[in-house]
């Protein structure tokens, strides 16, 4: 049983957390985003009730529970595992224990299942990316419908495809469509496998360092993947300048085209905007169908989120939708976004949300605010100044911390507010090559989620960046 142990340590991490985030005129966020009750502790994990499924997987998506992990461990020095019970407060006591079935009739139903009844699930895919969850608009509609095509025909109907276009437009959506299609069609006998290529790239050298006389962990990595059935490769730009890894992957497609096995690739860009790919493997990528995604307009946009809604099972305003819709233009993925935070405000506040509350609550969200022709000059003097530097050191090769850090924000804001690629960024920071552009991008989306002050930072920079555009 619990003695309660770290609850007191649990309160004074939530009491420092939720006074930085009042400093910030953050404190309704807070109230929002860390709901949660303390129940107990046993060994070295707290338990706490959270309201909802769909709370929990925000607040782990949004870096929180790990930002309360890091709290209590710079209170306490020691490691903390959070774990969740739903609290469901619209099921009273009594009908929840009449509608639980007991623990007999669970293995009698269980008993009545056949195999063949459970649904089939590859566990490199995502079970809600499917064509039926995937709203068609005019900026995707090709592309849709060469992907069904390619799912019931795989291998003879548009093969390889290679789709291509900013972050959150639903490339990787498409591209998991297809392979669950094929997957379930097959049911399971069928050999598939999806990733993206950076973890290709770990997985092809980890092989060539395991390889010794007694174990070809190469040979194995290359029989795995030329004799795929169904090879789904995300962020073929990650491939710029590996060329050991392009050889691999030329005779990879060799050996899949040949057998007619289905392909799909993703890119951020066309395939001839890739620098340091080797021509045989740009006209292999470029043989079958290359298909330009394009951010939804606003029908699309608006289809989008009844659907999400539907799938939610919740309810919106028309009101509130259609000021989603004319407001969030630049990806899908900003646009759920800003549906999950109306959607999960209304849950932890058990109430119907009105239009002006959701007019606030997107107030940072709404693409008006973000505007067109912010200058890459613009960013980095605003940067600069914030930081105390130069526009030219933060474009310099200099790494020290003092200079790295600012151009590492310089970097993500720009990506953040323009639609340059990562290659045409990196000439506007002093020529640096598309990874190292990609590797700050990452630096500091994962130091957001662990730090509300360089967020709050960030978001007061931004503000100062729209308003001298």
């Amino acid at each position: 049983m619990s003695d309660n142990n770290y609850k007191e340590i649990w309160k004074e991490a939530l009491s420092q957390i939720g006074n930085q985030y009042k400093e910030n005129g953050r404190e309704n966020e807070f109230n929002l985003w860390f709901n949660l009750e303390y129940l107990r502790d046993e060994g070295n994990s707290i338990t706490a009730a959270v309201a909802s499924d769909f709370m929990r997987s925000q607040m782990i998506e949004k870096g929180n529970i790990q930002t309360i992990k890091n709290k209590i461990k710079e209170i306490s020095g020691i490691d903390i595992e959070i774990k969740f019970e739903v609290k469901n407060t619209n099921i009273s006591k009594e009908e929840s224990k009449e509608e639980k079935p007991s623990k007999k009739q669970e293995k009698a139903s269980n008993s009545e299942k056949s195999s063949e009844d459970e649904p089939l699930q590859h566990p490199d895919l995502k079970e809600d990316y499917t064509f039926d969850s995937f709203v068609p608009g005019d900026n995707n509609m090709y592309a849709y419908r060469a992907s069904i095509s390619a799912a019931e025909k795989p291998g003879k109907a548009y093969n390889p495809i290679l789709l291509y276009g900013g972050s959150g437009l639903g490339k990787t959506h498409l591209m998991q469509s297809i392979g669950n299609y094929i997957y379930k069609a097959k049911k399971g006998k069928v050999k598939l496998s999806y990733l993206n290529t950076e973890s290709l790239m770990n997985e092809f050298t980890g092989a060539l360092a395991s390889t010794t006389q007694k174990n070809n962990a190469i040979e194995k990595f290359k029989n795995k993947y030329r004799n795929l059935d169904v090879f789904l490769l995300d962020d073929i730009y990650f491939l710029e300048g590996k060329e050991a890894l392009q050889d691999e992957i030329f005779y990879i497609f060799e050996a899949l085209n040949q057998k007619k096995a289905q392909m799909v690739f993703t890119c951020d860009r066309p395939i001839n905007e890739v620098k340091g790919i080797k021509e045989r493997l740009r006209t292999r990528f470029s043989n079958g169908i290359c298909i330009d995604m394009q951010p939804p307009n606003y029908e699309t946009r608006k289809a989008i989120l009844q659907k999400k809604l539907s799938l939610m099972n919740k309810i919106l305003s028309d009101e509130i939708i259609d000021f989603i819709a004319a407001n969030i233009e630049s990806d899908v993925r900003e646009l759920e976004g800003a549906l999950q935070k109306v959607v999960g405000y209304s849950e932890f506040m058990n109430k119907e949300i009105t239009f002006d509350v959701a007019k606030q609550l997107l107030q940072e969200n709404i693409s008006s605010n973000l505007g067109g022709n912010i200058s890459i000059d613009t960013i980095q003097k605003i940067v600069a100044d914030y930081y105390g530097i130069s526009v030219s050191e933060i474009k310099s090769k200099k790494q020290n911390k003092k200079v790295a850090y600012p151009r590492h924000v310089a970097i993500y804001i720009a990506r953040k507010l323009t639609e340059m690629s990562f290659t045409e960024i990196g000439s506007e920071f002093g020529g640096k090559d598309h990874s190292t552009i990609m590797s700050s991008c990452k630096k500091i989306e994962e130091q957001i989620k662990i730090d509300a002050t360089l967020d709050n930072a960030i978001k007061n920079m931004i503000k100062d960046i729209k308003n001298k555009k």
